[in-house]
């Protein structure tokens, strides 16, 4: 069932919960991993809209409907004159996917822009607004992925500042603009650009993004790990941690580029997994098994799967 309206909710689960019929939602389904049918009915998010709603000297804030796609978005911002997001471009999925995982890419996470959430609240049967605060993000991480199932995204406040900083940080962005100050448009482009370098187009080879988090780990692990491992690629995370680079820990597992039947580890970057056509949940799943158990003997870190399992 497509949910074009806030309004259509309530009414739907009372028929769906009427007629005893297990229920999920769905979004663009660019972050799941899917089994090849879904029991009862499934919710497509179709929420579409974008308005400001205020602006002043410091700050813009836009109310965006779930079901706008995140990446069209993310550009109408830089052509209505709101920079800020454009490290985000080209991610897959919806906005009102964006806060459930915590999106993130390049430096930038969304929870700096999401000044609240609108939802309905499937437990207390109400509409509900969560602040920043309240949607608890963390590393690919929010409230709403702490309670699946519970929350029905339907709108989604961003805030964005008038006063603009490049954000430069991720390697291959701060040596293309070695001694520049890009705009922000021009970061746009460079993000797409990289991300088409390194990631499969889902719509020519079936892939889920990036299959697992990046590991974190405290700063004594990745010490003893760098002792063994010198190249082994880290970030600077909360005091006292590393955030270890899953996709080198794959690599140098032997996994980059590796087949397994219908399924695969892409050629191009390790953290991404593949189907070449005709693999199910079980073949992508069983992979992802066998990473995470050489990558736990191998470096003694566990990886988490990214992507909502059905």
């Amino acid at each position: 069932m497509v949910i074009s309206k806030s309004e259509q909710i309530p009414s739907l689960l009372q028929d769906i919960k009427a007629h005893g019929l297990p229920w999920q939602v769905l979004g663009g389904g660019s972050n799941v991993v899917l089994p090849s049918a879904l029991p009862g009915v499934t919710l497509l998010i179709d929420i579409a809209g974008k308005e400001v709603i205020s602006s002043d000297e410091t700050e813009t804030l836009i109310r965006v409907g779930a079901g706008e796609p995140w990446h069209d978005f993310v550009q109408w911002t830089l052509a209505q004159g709101f920079p800020g997001m454009e490290n985000l471009a080209l991610i897959p999925g919806t906005v009102g996917a964006s806060p459930i995982q915590n999106i993130g890419a390049y430096g930038s996470e969304v929870a700096h822009f999401i000044e609240r959430v609108e939802a309905f609240d499937t437990q207390t049967q109400n509409f509900v607004t969560l602040n920043n605060t309240e949607c608890e993000f963390a590393y690919r991480d929010s409230y709403f992925k702490q309670h699946p199932g519970r929350f029905i995204i339907t709108q989604v406040i961003f805030k964005l500042p008038k006063v603009w900083i490049a954000k430069l940080s991720y390697a291959e962005l701060a040596k293309q603009f070695a001694n520049q100050t890009p705009t922000p448009q021009e970061i746009f482009n460079a993000v797409c650009a990289i991300r088409s370098s390194k990631l499969p187009d889902p719509q020519v080879l079936g892939n889920a993004g990036s299959f697992f988090q990046n590991p974190i780990v405290s700063e004594a692990q990745c010490n003893e790990l760098a002792k063994q491992y010198p190249a082994i690629v880290s970030f600077p995370d909360a005091a006292g941690q590393r955030k270890l680079a899953a996709g080198w820990l794959i690599d140098q597992c032997g996994f980059k580029g590796k087949r397994l039947g219908p399924v695969g580890v892409y050629d191009k970057q390790a953290l991404v997994l593949v189907n070449y056509g005709g693999g199910s949940a079980q073949n992508i799943l069983g992979l992802a098994k066998q990473i995470q158990d050489k990558v736990y003997e191998t470096f003694g870190v566990q990886l988490q799967i990214e992507p909502n399992i059905f």
